[in-house]
């Protein structure tokens, strides 16, 4: 039976702003300023990303129209390689899944350690200094207090988890307006916002290296995109609504992230922005006063548990869908008969995100790592385009989306998403060999999988 065609231009628009704008623009600009030297190769990264994601947009907008399946990634990858590839990939985008979670829940935890504990001067109720307290320690607990407490509020139900997703909605839209608002209340512009590069002479591989390491921040923060890859029969009039809605999505993060951004750089100052963390709040204050600070980091935590809340809730059926295809064991399916709660699970992925947090420790590290993840996924999910308009050219005048500008669109994509693959593998110093874990990563999935096929296999065999 296929899918009712039901998305208006208004409907694909609006999921596409939501699918991207999350939590990583309330952070990872202090991770693009860090990376590079001038405020205007800082807003070319964030612009082009924008367009990065525009092709990635179309590219997967196509795939989602041609190949409309339940399943998403691992039917696609299936479908236009091979079974072990699929498998793989689909476990790291489980992997990058639990690595993101556990890098919000990091991002929150720092903001709401700014309250608990101010940098500044130590509250009345501790006698011993931060320092000795270990700040970093604090932060993890936090963030470990936030999946625990969350993975007990999934195990209660879908409907439990499901009442705070509404909340997730109306805080982002608030941070987002209230970051925006310093542009017309702020007194004093930095004289840097649009500055050209520095005076100081680089070398073109030190601007390229600095705008490629830049580009994993951004590529973090317009990450979302894909999921169209699951809505391309679903859109009524596709070949013409897709694009528009694409383009005016796109147009709509863009605009809003070079405001926030122009916001960030105008009220704290470019160099500041290198050295600070919790952003958002830091402007509020500058803005408005203390108070506001206080009441931006609780309003983030708040819109961050809700974020760790929704992945929780969504990964774990995931992985229920991967063992009813017998890709995972059968207890990977099994529910509690009392919550309907998928309990091995929401254990097996919550217990991803813990250790990721223990091992990494920081933002910076998870950044890294869950983007380099994400390149293999983007590079093989996009290049699955090629195949896959091959295999369905039967379909090119049955009504279907196609992309205009082909192959060029893809082909930006892919070189994209492999540069800052790169990037991330060059960086390794920087990045406790980010790369290098998320390829031993990939190979343990693919070594997992022929194992598996082979004992059920042998066990056909013996029956």
């Amino acid at each position: 039976m296929k899918p009712l065609r039901q998305l208006s231009l208004f409907d694909l628009t609006i999921i596409m702003v939501s699918l991207v704008i999350g939590m990583g623009i309330f952070r990872t600009p202090v991770n693009v300023a860090q990376s590079v030297s001038s405020p205007f190769i800082f807003f070319s990264a964030w612009i082009a990303g924008g367009i990065v994601a525009f092709c990635g947009a179309l590219t997967y907008a196509e795939i989602g129209s041609r190949l409309p399946v339940t399943g998403g990634y691992y039917k696609i990858f299936a479908y236009a390689y091979h079974p072990s590839i699929a498998f793989a990939i689909n476990c790291i985008i489980l992997v990058s899944n639990a690595a993101s979670l556990a890098a919000v829940a990091l991002v929150g935890a720092e903001y709401i350690t700014g309250i608990l504990i101010p940098l500044s001067q130590n509250p009345a109720w501790m006698h011993i200094s931060v320092n000795a307290i270990h700040l970093q320690t604090i932060q993890i607990t936090i963030a470990i207090a936030a999946i625990i407490i969350f993975f007990g509020v999934n195990l209660l139900g879908l409907k439990m988890s499901a009442r705070t997703q509404n909340v997730l909605t109306v805080i982002k839209i608030t941070m987002v307006i209230l970051l925006i608002s310093p542009l017309f209340f702020a007194t004093h512009a930095d004289a840097s916002v649009l500055a050209p590069a520095s005076q100081h002479s680089m070398a073109f591989t030190q601007y390229l290296k600095a705008f490629g390491v830049g580009l994993v921040a951004v590529s973090f923060t317009y990450g979302g995109y894909q999921q169209t890859i699951n809505l391309g029969g679903e859109v009524r009039n596709a070949q013409k609504t897709i694009p528009r809605a694409i383009f005016l999505g796109i147009a709509i993060i863009i605009i809003l992230y070079l405001l926030i951004n122009y916001a960030y750089v105008k009220v704290i100052g470019f160099e500041e922005l290198k050295t600070s963390k919790n952003i958002a709040a830091i402007m509020a204050s500058k803005v408005f006063g203390i108070n506001a600070e206080r009441i931006l980091s609780i309003l983030l935590f708040l819109s961050v548990l809700a974020y760790v809340n929704v992945l929780l809730m969504s990964n774990p059926r995931v992985m229920a869908a991967m063992s009813e295809d017998k890709i995972l064991p059968p207890s990977f399916k099994k529910r509690n008969p009392k919550t309907e709660a998928l309990t091995t699970s929401l254990s097996v992925f919550s217990a991803m995100c813990v250790v990721i947090i223990f091992w990494a420790k920081e933002f910076d590290t998870i950044l890294s790592f869950t983007i380099f993840l994400d390149c293999f996924g983007m590079v093989f999910s996009a290049g699955s385009i090629f195949i896959i308009r091959k295999k369905t050219s039967y379909l090119n005048d049955s009504g279907i989306f196609m992309m205009k500008l082909y192959p060029l669109l893809p082909i930006i994509f892919i070189a994209a998403y492999t540069f800052v693959g790169i990037s991330i593998a060059a960086d390794y110093k920087n990045n406790n060999y980010a790369a290098l874990i998320g390829l031993l990563v990939l190979a343990c999935f693919m070594i997992i999988y022929f194992i598996a096929k082979f004992i059920t296999n042998k066990k056909a065999i013996d029956q």
